[in-house]
């Protein structure tokens, strides 16, 4: 419970003496840390498919105008991927995950990742995500978003199985909307969007294209933008096709398998690995990847 605090005051003139207590309520109590709950709430949504031309409806958003983020929305990821028999998260990342390095203010998401040591990394970031929280098939899906600049790093916008129905990664699949890594430099201005399936790792296998961002991915946002039913998959970068995968297989089941199951988003900034590589000196932290909405549609039916 908050203090009361009282401002005595003086009556003026008459000679008279006494006064009036003024009470002035205390300043509201800065927001808590981002904090997981134990129970959220999961919703399953499958969608029709998005053709041209049709009027799309919006089914779920976030467009991060709060105070802070919803963790009945999203999970905070804390650490290097060790609680899960992956450290390093499987590619020889660097960073350690840290909740509070994923923030809102003036209605954009931001996820910074920090040159500092956290429980023997050298760098932190933030990685948050909808799994049990909302998972979807099928629609479309796009977030507006400003990339972070820099040697070793990697952002991403992606999907994984909320369910892994037919076997362990990649047999279950992995959807990567959008990624790029060392924008700025080796990586220029191009951003990736890929699937990868088969069987279990080592015997998974990948589908995709690049595309050169006309106007500078680190300066302004860009909507990247993925359409996807139980036949195809397109990604868009601004309402520009550029990709297209219509086969996929997966050693778990017949198609349309692995990417007819439900799938659940991600957000995060990863710090060196084996695509990027390390960050070296040209790397100015911190970096910022901000994000100013994210939204998943259903077409007509």
């Amino acid at each position: 419970m908050g203090s009361i605090f009282l401002t005595i005051v003086g009556c003026g003139g008459g000679g008279g003496s006494g006064g009036s207590a003024v009470i002035v309520p205390p300043p509201p109590p800065a927001p808590a840390g981002n904090v997981n709950i134990n129970n959220p709430t999961l919703t399953l949504v499958s969608n029709d498919a998005v053709s041209p031309g049709d009027n799309l409806a919006l089914v779920w958003a976030d467009e991060f105008d709060a105070v802070q983020l919803d963790p009945e929305k999203w999970f905070f990821e804390s650490g290097d991927g060790s609680q899960y028999g992956i450290p390093g998260w499987g590619n020889n990342e660097l960073q350690y995950y840290v909740p509070d390095n994923a923030s809102l203010a003036n209605g954009l998401l931001t996820i910074d990742a920090r040159a500092e040591a956290k429980n023997g990394s050298n760098f932190t970031s933030a990685r948050i995500h909808t799994r049990d929280r909302f998972a979807f098939r099928y629609g479309r899906i796009e977030a507006r978003i400003r990339l972070p600049r820099g040697q070793g790093l990697w952002p991403a916008f992606w999907l994984l199985p909320q369910d892994n129905a037919y076997g362990s990664w990649a047999a279950s699949g992995e959807i990567d909307i959008m990624e790029a890594v060392n924008l700025g430099g080796s990586g220029g201005n191009t951003v990736h969007g890929t699937i990868h399936y088969g069987g279990a790792w080592p015997n998974n296998v990948l589908s995709g294209e690049s595309y050169l961002v006309p106007a500078d991915a680190t300066a302004e946002f860009h909507t990247y933008a993925l359409e996807w039913d139980a036949a195809e998959m397109r990604w868009y970068v601004d309402g520009v096709l550029y990709a297209m995968v219509n086969t996929w297989y997966s050693t778990g089941g017949s198609f349309p398998a692995p990417f007819d199951q439900h799938f659940y988003i991600i957000l995060n900034v990863a710090v060196g690995g084996n695509w990027p590589g390390s960050p070296n000196a040209s790397t100015v932290f911190p970096v910022t990847m901000q994000v100013d909405w994210v939204r998943v549609y259903t077409g007509e039916p």
